[in-house]
């Protein structure tokens, strides 16, 4: 049996009903990164939303950079950003962190972005709403590798930086301070 085209009761397609789904749990996980306290499941709300991202990408035609989202920032960025938190994070912490004292200057930086963003979607000439963007992986491949490989390899180069400067935290020498309490 074959589903029909549209929802019967609600009266949009099924790809509507998906990517309104995939938004919400993005907005939605997006905001319990930035909103919550504990840092681990900031990190694991952060690989949430990179995970409805990525479906996004593939419902808008393009799986090669779905696979590039879920390779590089689910399997490499958000890990590594764990393992570092997790590896660095001491018991002595202080019990108020210095992002948590500047929600009113982040609030004003969120709204004038927000404001930002809606003037530029509103600028754009978009397509019919029935045209899809398809596109060829092999298109995405010689664009990435011909047009933009000098972006592609700073990325790489910053990524490399990344994972250094997350070892060196890891294997930091404890400090005098560290010494005497044990």
């Amino acid at each position: 049996m074959t589903l029909p085209e549209t929802i019967p009761l609600l009266g949009f397609r099924w790809e509507d009903l998906l990517f309104m789904t995939l938004a919400a749990v993005m907005v939605g996980s997006a905001l319990l990164v930035v909103t919550m306290k504990d840092i681990i499941r900031c990190g694991l709300a952060m690989i949430i939303a990179f995970s409805a991202l990525a479906g996004l990408y593939v419902l808008a035609g393009a799986p090669v950079v779905a696979g590039a989202q879920v390779l590089v920032y689910i399997g490499a960025i958000s890990v590594l950003v764990l393992f570092a938190i997790m590896l660095t994070q001491t018991k002595n912490a202080p019990t108020r962190l210095v992002f948590q004292t500047q929600t009113w200057a982040a609030a004003l930086a969120a709204v004038i972005l927000a404001v930002l963003i809606s003037a530029a979607v509103l600028a754009t000439t978009w397509p019919a709403a029935g045209e899809r963007l398809w596109t060829a992986t092999s298109d995405v491949a010689h664009l990435l590798f011909r047009d933009y490989v000098l972006p592609f390899e700073v990325v790489s180069v910053l990524l490399t930086a990344a994972v250094v400067g997350a070892v060196y935290l890891a294997r930091r020498e404890p400090s005098s301070h560290e010494e005497d309490q044990l």
